[in-house]
């Protein structure tokens, strides 16, 4: 099965504004609290994106998992910006959590959608049948689950896992990362390839996201071969000339500039959602 190519859908940005690992001591713009979570929903919105990815931190600034933290972020960028986001919560695990610990998260938050990281939550064959139980709960509860994977034999195992009827979605979205075991954790353009090689199965909707200052141009090569963007602090502070963005937001104008020239057009978050309902 090969790739689509080129996108005949209109491109989402997703903006992914802080992970788990960055402080306010990496760009002191980054947003750790629900009412600056929801401040930066608002000025991603209206630079161009469709999409948030949050994290959640504890008191101390620290990665967690925790639905009623998560409840209360939802509904703060719920209140600055309703329904014009897709609302998307990371099950990350940061080596924290296990995989039962993020599924029964993701769970009790009920969110619009949510990533998860295949070889977190599959870091065995022990764990499938979960896996795939876990999946059909999502499937009956309306949550749009998009799967992380880092590798192209990820994505080989994705598809084993779907030819067994392990997988309840006939194509789940996909985030593919950009350099992550690179020196430096920095990605370039040709990062891509390897994931739409020949003999790769193929995802029909799929997100790329890349650390360093040439993330702008490692999302534009996704969106111009059928791909989506994301971006933002989690992974990058820096535009595409190498000086530092003063926020999120500039990482998702830089994106627009770049894709809008190429004669791509920007999705909002209904046509994303249309999109993953397709899938």
């Amino acid at each position: 099965m090969e790739q689509s190519m080129p996108n005949q859908n209109r491109v989402a940005i997703a903006v992914a504004p802080n992970g788990g690992r960055r402080t306010k001591a990496d760009h002191p713009a980054l947003p750790i609290t629900p009412d600056e979570l929801a401040d930066v929903a608002a000025a991603s919105l209206d630079a161009g994106a469709a999409m948030i990815h949050v994290h959640v931190r504890d008191r101390d600034g620290h990665h967690l998992l925790d639905a009623e933290v998560y409840r209360a972020a939802t509904a703060a960028i719920r209140a600055s910006v309703g329904d014009r986001l897709v609302l998307q919560i990371t099950s990350e695990a940061l080596g924290l959590y296990r995989p039962e610990e993020q599924m029964r998260v993701v769970l009790e938050t009920q969110p619009e959608a949510v990533s998860l990281a295949l070889r977190e939550l599959v870091p065995d064959p022990m764990h499938e049948a979960g896996f795939a139980a876990f999946l059909e709960t999502l499937r009956n509860e309306k949550i749009t689950p998009q799967i992380i994977l880092y590798t192209p034999e990820e994505a080989i195992y994705l598809a084993v896992l779907a030819g067994r009827g392990l997988i309840p979605f006939d194509n789940l979205p996909v985030l593919y990362v950009l350099g992550r075991y690179t020196v430096g954790q920095t990605s370039r353009p040709a990062d891509l390839l390897p994931f739409l090689a020949p003999g790769i199965p193929a995802a029909r909707h799929w997100m790329v996201c890349a650390f360093g200052s040439q993330e702008a141009a490692c999302v534009t090569t996704a969106a111009l071969l059928g791909g989506h963007a994301r971006v933002g602090f989690e992974n990058n502070l820096f535009l595409p000339d190498g000086t530092l963005a003063s926020g999120n937001q500039d990482l998702v104008v830089a994106t627009r500039r770049a894709v809008e020239p190429c004669g791509l057009t920007l999705a909002d978050a209904d046509a994303l959602r249309s999109q993953w309902s397709d899938a």
